[in-house]
């Protein structure tokens, strides 16, 4: 009897160690390559009056090369806001929908997923994780660093803050 326990608290701690809010998950896009970006930082500050956001990446040339937008996703045909998801597309080859996933096709793996910020405690990356995704030459980090909910025990969003960061080099385990 003991041990069919054992099953069932190797799921607890699963689920405790994928909600700490201090880990960092990282993956390599399935895009490979060698460009490069002009490193960049800055914030999303997303509410459902302002839901949508979009930022150019400059390539190391200067030019715009990739867009970097963030859409609400809420229950259809309303504008209550569950969760955001961020998508980077290179604007010359426009046939790869979101270089943020690990493989073209969805999935439930993890790491397919850092895209989606979703603050559900049984989701499928912790909220407040930092996420890094290796895109050619360059990282993309991101990192939801404000969420707050209208009521407090509510399931919609009223904002949420995510600070982005490019960079050439590996960004490794620095905060």
């Amino acid at each position: 009897m003991r041990w069919a326990a054992l099953p069932i608290l190797g799921v607890m701690l699963s689920v405790a160690i994928a909600q700490d809010s201090s880990s960092t998950v990282y993956t390599h896009s399935f895009r490979k390559g060698a460009t490069h970006v002009i490193e960049d930082k800055f914030e999303a500050r997303l509410s459902p009056a302002n839901a949508t956001y979009r930022e150019r990446i400059k390539d190391s040339d200067g030019n715009d090369r990739y867009e970097l937008t963030i859409t609400p996703q809420g229950p259809s045909g309303d504008t209550k806001v569950t969760s955001w998801r961020v998508q980077l597309r290179d604007l010359r080859y426009t046939i790869y929908s979101n270089l943020l996933m690990e493989d073209q096709e969805p999935s439930l793996a993890l790491k397919n997923n850092l895209w989606w910020l979703n603050p559900n405690p049984f989701g499928m990356v912790p909220i407040r994780a930092r996420r890094i995704v290796k895109v050619e030459g360059f990282y993309v980090v991101f990192q939801v660093k404000d969420i707050h909910y209208t009521p407090l025990d509510s399931p919609y969003l009223d904002s949420m803050v995510v600070r982005f960061e490019f960079t050439n080099s590996n960004p490794g385990t620095k905060q």
